[in-house]
């Protein structure tokens, strides 16, 4: 008998049908690896065990009987947690304070007991082997510090099936490999996971099982050492995933629109000189930390403490000044689209107009009917996939969060656009989307300077790549050296 199984179980939101008559089942202390393209229903599925969100239709039976779990107290009840994308803690109360709340120990008087506070949390914390001090504040951890707390809240209160959903998709490689290692001592003790993630190489590294949905539906699962990540591809997109040269790197480049001089900042970067030209794709690698998004924000003015020179196309900018780099045509796609990208209260219309309001108002009103044509034109161009132009952009999938964030600079027609991440947290078919689309814009003209801590797409659609390490450009490494071992050298500071 499966120890998980999940029957027919369908899921509907305004305009979409998130899960349709999803059956699968999970075997008992293995790690099950849900993969499928943004949209597909992973998440929401994980959701509806641990209480998120409650089933339309179907039922999940945990060792044979059906149960409900409508609440994620519900679900905790029952040995069910969920480690979530976004990490949702209170930044401002400690460790401890957010392990218990909800159950604070209290003495006699009915005052929170400190002591017995801080035992709690210790022990919970010690159960994954987590060496971090109770009494720290939340606000303060990295992400991969929040996500262990997530996960010692999940194993301290007994969960015997945990749900991560994208838990690498914003840690660093060190703090990624103390979260294989400790995936795997949880399955060791008998624990049951399901692994929600994009990147391939994750799954087939730690998974024992994998299943596959494509637009709401379950299509195959498979044991991991019975499949390929090819196959797993071409389930996911339900089509042969072409890998083909960019096309920019077959026509010649123009002249330079992007070129820094000396650009430096008290603590964060020094010296930066670098030059993108129209019609190039230019890598910009290094590690995290190096300075490469610090940089970027530079360049577009969100940094008042950064000197240098700075011209855009033919433009001399004072670095430092949003409104002149915004003038002049640079656009930059930031590293987190939901804080950063978007405004997730507003529609994709209204996002698609952000960077655009003046070009599309006239005496302070909005042309509805431009805006409105415009959105539809790259909505279509991107193949977005939302109910309509007016859904909220929070209701998206990261993969068409991610678009929206793009259309809102096309709409502005930038010359020089820089994007800090462009295919984090997104699946396999929108990355290729979001490739074939930078590869256009180069053909076209513009100037692309693309951070990635991804080696392999900078090495696949770069015609050469600029490494940082330490605030510092240490190397340029031309598409005919490309290799991930000489990148990685640079990066790390390691002699050839």
């Amino acid at each position: 008998m499966p120890y998980l199984e999940f029957n027919a179980i369908t899921k509907r939101f305004p305009g979409v049908r998130a899960l349709d008559r999803v059956s699968l089942s999970i075997e008992r202390g293995t790690c099950h690896a849900l993969i499928g393209e943004n949209g597909a229903g992973k998440s929401t599925l994980g959701k509806i065990l641990a209480g998120v969100y409650t089933a339309d239709e179907g039922e999940i039976r945990l060792d044979g009987r059906v149960i409900q779990p409508d609440s994620p107290l519900a679900a905790r009840a029952l040995g069910i947690a969920m480690v979530h994308q976004e990490l949702a803690f209170c930044p401002n109360l400690s460790i401890a304070e957010n392990l218990c709340l909800g159950d604070l120990p209290r003495n006699r008087l009915g005052w929170v007991d400190r002591a017995a506070l801080r035992a709690r949390a210790r022990a919970m914390l010690d159960s994954i082997h987590a060496d971090l001090d109770p009494d720290r504040l939340i606000g303060t951890l990295s992400t991969g510090q929040e996500q262990l707390v997530q996960i010692a809240a999940a194993v301290g209160t007994g969960a015997q099936i945990i749900v991560m959903d994208e838990p690498t998709s914003s840690l660093s490689a060190g703090e990624t490999q103390e979260l294989f290692a400790l995936v795997r001592k949880l399955k060791a003790r008998g624990l049951t996971l399901i692994y929600v993630s994009h990147r391939m190489e994750e799954l087939f590294a730690l998974c024992d099982n994998i299943s596959v949905l494509r637009d709401g539906r379950h299509v195959a699962t498979s044991r991991i050492a019975d499949t390929t990540p090819h196959q797993v591809v071409t389930q996911m997109i339900g089509r042969e995933l072409l890998v083909q040269e960019p096309k920019h790197l077959h026509r010649t480049r123009g002249p330079q629109r992007l070129v820094v001089d000396g650009l430096t900042h008290p603590t964060r970067f020094r010296d930066v000189s670098l030059a993108v030209h129209a019609g190039e794709i230019v890598g910009f690698a290094g590690l995290v930390g190096a300075g490469r998004s610090e940089v970027a924000q530079a360049l577009l003015g969100l940094d008042p403490d950064a000197t240098g020179t700075l011209r855009i196309a033919d433009n001399e900018i004072a670095v430092g000044s949003i409104d002149a780099s915004l003038r002049a045509g640079l656009g930059l796609l930031p590293e987190d689209r939901k804080r950063q990208g978007l405004v997730l209260g507003l529609n994709c219309r209204e996002n698609n107009s952000l960077a655009s309001l003046p070009a599309l108002s006239r005496a302070g009103w909005m042309r509805r009917t431009e805006e409105r044509t415009i959105a539809q034109r790259f909505a279509k161009r991107l193949n977005l996939k939302a109910p309509s132009l007016e859904t909220g952009v929070g209701t998206l999938s990261g993969g068409n969060q991610q678009k929206v964030a793009l259309a809102k600079w096309l709409t502005r027609d930038c010359s020089v656009l820089i994007v800090d991440e462009p295919t984090r947290g997104i699946d396999v078919g929108a990355k290729a989307e979001i490739y074939q689309l930078l590869d256009e814009l180069a053909a076209e003209g513009k100037a692309i300077l693309m951070i990635s801590s991804e080696l392999p797409e900078l090495i696949g659609l770069c015609g050469r790549i600029l490494v940082m390490r330490g605030g510092r450009l240490v190397g340029e490494v031309p598409r005919a050296e490309f290799s991930e071992a000489r990148l990685m050298q640079l990066m790390a500071g390691v002699a050839a």
